[in-house]
C-alpha cells in the first residue's frame, strides 16, 4: 500500500532539449484563434522585429485594423525556465461494472524547450479615441470611411467636408503609476524675484538653459576674443578636481598648438573625454563662430582665421550624400542620423534604469550623467573613430550629412582642388573663405562621384539592371566633366539641368550649438 502512495510521487526522467529557446509572450487574454492573436501584435514580422532589438517594448494593438487604436505595451524580462507539456491519456475497459470498472490513467510529459526571454504586460491601457463625430441631437457618425485611403480615390474623396479630427498619437507618456511628488512652485515663495529672461525664451523652454559660458563670434564681426570669460574660467575650475581633468586639459591645448581650429568631433575623435566635461571645457579653451567657412567649429583664443590665408585647410565642408532614387538612395548603405519613420512613441522605448555613483566613478571625475550603461576601465571609452570626421577614399561616411575640415579630406584630388590658389588668396569671402569660388561645389561632386564608385563596389546589384547601367554611365562621365560629342548637346544641357550640387547653406549649425544658447 506504501508503494502504491509512493509510485505517484516518483521522479521521471524527461530528456532536456538545450538547443531549442523560445521566447514567451504573457497575453493578456484567452487565446482562440492563433491567427487573431499574432495580428494584434503585428504579426510573426513584427514581433521577431521587436525581440532583436532589447529596447524596444511589444506592442499590442486590441483592435489591428483601427490606425488610431493605442497600444498596450510589454516589458521585456530575462528568464531561465521550461516549457513543460502534459499529456493525460485515460483507458477504460468496456464491459465492466463496479470498483473493476476503474479507468487506466498515464502521463506523458516532453520539455518543449528553454524560455530566456519574456514578455509581460503590466501596464495599463492608454485612453482610445475613436473616429466618430457627434450630431445634432447626440446621433453618432463614424469617420473612418472619410478619413482611411483603402483604395484609390478620385479627387472628390479628398474635397469632402469632414469633420476635424487630429487626435494625438499618445494621450498618456507613462503606463505605470507614478508619484508625481507635488511641491509648491518657486514664484509664490516669499521673497522670489522673476529672473531677467528675454521674450525669446518665453515660448518653448520648460526652464532656462545651463549657462556654459561660450563666446559667439559671426564672420562679420571685427574682432575676436583673446581670452575665455570669467564664469567659463571658473567653472572649469570647479569642474576639474582629479589628475584625468588636468590631462584632458594639457592634451586639449596641445591640440590647440598643433592645429588653431577644431570641430568637436574631431576632438572627441582625438581625447577620451566625458560629454559634460568637454562641454565647459572648450569654451574655456576656444570660441565658437556661428556664421561663413568657419561655422560650427571651435578656434583658439587669440587667433583669427580671416587674417591668415593658411586657416584655408581648416575651412569646414557640409557635405551631405545625394539620396536620390538616380543615386541609389533606395538601398543607400549610409543610415541617416535622424528620421522621421524610425520615430518611436515614449512609451514603445524601455528605458535603461539609472545606475548608482561610486567612489570609484567619482575619482575618474564622473558625475551622476557620467553613468550609463555598462562600465569601461580603458582610457578611450568616450574617444569616437575617426570616421566622424576623416574621408577616406573607398569608405563611406557614417552618416548622410557630414561636417568635414578640408584638412580632413584625405584624398589627393580633394586636396589639389582646395590648394589651386596657395599663395594668389586675395580676400577672405563668407562664403568660400580662401577658396576659389565654386570649390565646396566642385569637392562635393567629386566626393559624390567616389562615394558612387564606392557603393557600386560594394553593392554591384545597383547597377545591374542595364537601364541603371547605362543611366550611371551618363551620370559617372558628367561627374568626371568628360564631354559629350556635339550632337548630344541637348541631352547633356538636359543631364545638367537635373544634377545640381547641393546648396551650401550659409548659416548651417550643428545641434552642438544648443548646448551653450
Amino acid at each position: 500500500m506504501a508503494a502504491d502512495e509512493a509510485a505517484p510521487r516518483a521522479a521521471v526522467p524527461v530528456e532536456l532539449q538545450r538547443e531549442r529557446r523560445l521566447v514567451c509572450v504573457e497575453y493578456p487574454g484567452l487565446v482562440r484563434d492563433v491567427g487573431k492573436m499574432l495580428r494584434t501584435l503585428g504579426g510573426e514580422e513584427s514581433v521577431s522585429r521587436i525581440y532583436t532589438d532589447p529596447t524596444k517594448r511589444m506592442e499590442l494593438y486590441f483592435r489591428p485594423k483601427d490606425p488610431y487604436c493605442h497600444p498596450v505595451c510589454a516589458n521585456r524580462y530575462s528568464t531561465s525556465s521550461l516549457l513543460l507539456r502534459i499529456r493525460k491519456r485515460t483507458r477504460r475497459t468496456r464491459g465492466e461494472l463496479g470498483a473493476a470498472a476503474c479507468p487506466e490513467v498515464s502521463f506523458n510529459m516532453e520539455i518543449l524547450g528553454i524560455v530566456s526571454t519574456i514578455y509581460k504586460f503590466q501596464g495599463m491601457s492608454d485612453f482610445q479615441y475613436l473616429a466618430v463625430h457627434t450630431e445634432e441631437g447626440n446621433k453618432h457618425m463614424s469617420m473612418y470611411d472619410k478619413l482611411l485611403l483603402l483604395k484609390p480615390e478620385k479627387q472628390a474623396f479628398f474635397q469632402q467636408e469632414v469633420p476635424l479630427y487630429i487626435p494625438p498619437p499618445i494621450f498618456s507618456r507613462l503606463d505605470t503609476p507614478v508619484d508625481y511628488f507635488y511641491r509648491p512652485e518657486t514664484q509664490h515663495r516669499e521673497g522670489y524675484n522673476n529672473p531677467t529672461i528675454s521674450g525669446e525664451n518665453l515660448i518653448g523652454l520648460s526652464r532656462a538653459r545651463r549657462p556654459h559660458n561660450a563666446i559667439f563670434v559671426n564672420f562679420e564681426d571685427a574682432e575676436v576674443p583673446v581670452q575665455p570669460l570669467e564664469a567659463a574660467v571658473q567653472t572649469w575650475k570647479r569642474a576639474c578636481t582629479n589628475p584625468i581633468d588636468q590631462k584632458v586639459e594639457e592634451e586639449l591645448r596641445k591640440l590647440f598648438d598643433i592645429r588653431p581650429i577644431w570641430s568637436r568631433n574631431a576632438v572627441k575623435a582625438n581625447i577620451s573625454v566625458h560629454p559634460d566635461k568637454l562641454k565647459i571645457l572648450l569654451p574655456f579653451m576656444a570660441y565658437y563662430m556661428i556664421t561663413g567657412p568657419w561655422r560650427s567649429l571651435w578656434i583658439r583664443f587669440g587667433y583669427d582665421p580671416r587674417k591668415h590665408s593658411e586657416a584655408k585647410i581648416y575651412q569646414v565642408l557640409d557635405f551631405r550624400i545625394r539620396c536620390g532614387m538616380k543615386y541609389g538612395g533606395s538601398e543607400m548603405p549610409v543610415k541617416a542620423k535622424r528620421s522621421t519613420y524610425n520615430y518611436s512613441l515614449p512609451i514603445t522605448v524601455k528605458k535603461t534604469p539609472s545606475q548608482l555613483v561610486t567612489m570609484h566613478d567619482l575619482k575618474q571625475g564622473l558625475g551622476p550623467s557620467g553613468v550609463s550603461g555598462p562600465r569601461k576601465l580603458t582610457s578611450n571609452k568616450y574617444k569616437l573613430k575617426d570616421s566622424v570626421y576623416v574621408f577616406r577614399e573607398g569608405a563611406l561616411p557614417p552618416y548622410r550629412q557630414m561636417f568635414y575640415q578640408l584638412c580632413d579630406l584625405n584624398v589627393e584630388g580633394l586636396q589639389k582642388i582646395i590648394h589651386r590658389n596657395d599663395g594668389e588668396e586675395s580676400m577672405c569671402t563668407e562664403r568660400d573663405g580662401w577658396c576659389l569660388p565654386k570649390t565646396t561645389d566642385e569637392l562635393r561632386d567629386t566626393m559624390s562621384l567616389m562615394i558612387r564608385q564606392t557603393i557600386r563596389s560594394k553593392r554591384p546589384a545597383l547597377f545591374s539592371s542595364p537601364d541603371k547601367a547605362d543611366h550611371a554611365k551618363e551620370q559617372l562621365m558628367f561627374e568626371s566633366g568628360e564631354e559629350e560629342e556635339e550632337e548630344e548637346e541637348e541631352e547633356e544641357e538636359e543631364e545638367e539641368e537635373d544634377f545640381k550640387p547641393s546648396d551650401g547653406s550659409e548659416n548651417e549649425m550643428e545641434t552642438e550649438i544648443l548646448d551653450y544658447v
